[in-house]
């Protein structure tokens, strides 16, 4: 009898052994998921923003200069 208690106590501990490893497992998924959808949004907001700035700073329409001009030879 001894012996099947002390096999039921060893089946238990490597049970609970298991079921510590797979939560471990588990939660490192959960990181690397997270992780990874943080670079994603990261690289879309970087790539709006650059798109933001190029048209911001793009040339401006030739109306926009020409009374540019305007200013500049009046101040001449």
């Amino acid at each position: 009898m001894r012996n099947v208690e002390r096999i039921s106590s060893l089946k238990s501990e490597l049970l609970d052994i298991f079921m510590s490893m797979e939560v471990a497992e588990h939660e490192q998924r959960s990181r690397s998921a997270a992780q990874r959808n943080l670079r994603a949004r990261r690289g879309i907001e970087l790539h709006n923003e650059f798109k933001r700035l190029s048209r911001d700073i793009a040339p401006l329409p030739d109306e926009a200069l020409s009374g540019e001009s305007l200013a500049d030879d009046e101040m001449h």
